[in-house]
């Protein structure tokens, strides 16, 4: 099949099955394009990621440190904004690769986070949807779909990354060891998860009931699974057209 000539710096799509690439690939080539707005577009969504989780520069009547990063011991603040930390990933990856620096460790960290972040946050708000009735109809639904914006973002990715079986390991590691602490075997005080409905803080961290507990680390462990399916098969229809 003949494809349409496109500007330099953006990169030739390769033959994906659909579940790969689920994009149109005139989406992928204008997202590529401006790339640069993305990245702004994420850092911004970083910045107010850990505002929502409790680090609070505004406004300034707040305690700097309120919220769940007041609640969760300080050695595992790293593990608790996820989203946030999500979106910190795929700024990265696509500045790296603008910028002609491209990291396929990034690559991988920014694709599972995404991916994982941006399924399982609307996986949750309608799971406990009554649960989450605290937030106002503006911010609920910006949470909504702006979560399953970062699973767009996931699936440009596979433009400019091959996915090391090295790299998507390093993904594996993190994303699987922030499912542990998480949920299965806290380090300090009480897993570590983002706080969900009917929690109640503690001494140690938040109360974690049941099946809440049990459906949100469903969602999450699944999630890691298939983003290691997803990259890893990335990985092999990409070699298999290039044999």
């Amino acid at each position: 099949m003949t494809r349409v000539p496109r500007r330099a710096d953006v990169p030739r799509r390769a033959d994906l099955p659909r579940y790969l690439a689920p994009l149109p690939e005139s989406l992928e080539d204008l997202a590529l394009r401006y790339a640069w707005v993305i990245v702004a577009v994420n850092i911004v969504g970083t910045a107010f990621g850990f505002w929502y989780y409790g680090f609070h520069l505004l406004p300034l009547s707040d305690s700097l440190i309120t919220w769940q990063f007041a609640v969760e011991p300080p050695v595992m603040w790293p593990f608790v904004p996820d989203s946030p930390v999500a979106t910190f990933f795929i700024a990265a990856s696509l500045g790296l690769w603008k910028l002609g620096r491209n990291s396929e460790v990034v690559n991988a960290l920014a694709f599972f986070g995404c991916l994982k972040l941006g399924l399982w946050t609307p996986f949750v708000l309608l799971a406990f949807m009554e649960g989450f009735s605290y937030n106002s109809v503006l911010m609920y639904n910006f949470l909504f779909w702006s979560h399953l914006g970062m699973v767009a973002e996931a699936f440009l990715i596979h433009r400019y990354s091959d996915f090391p079986v090295g790299a998507v390991l390093v993904a594996v590691v993190w994303y699987g060891f922030n499912d542990v602490v998480d949920y299965f075997i806290p380090l300090v005080g009480t897993p570590h998860h983002t706080a969900l409905p009917g929690q109640e803080v503690l001494a140690t961290g938040f109360s974690h009931p049941s099946p809440t507990h049990e459906i949100a680390a469903a969602g999450a462990v699944v999630i890691t699974i298939a983003a290691t399916f997803l990259a890893l098969a990335t990985r092999v229809k990409k070699l298999e057209a290039r044999a």
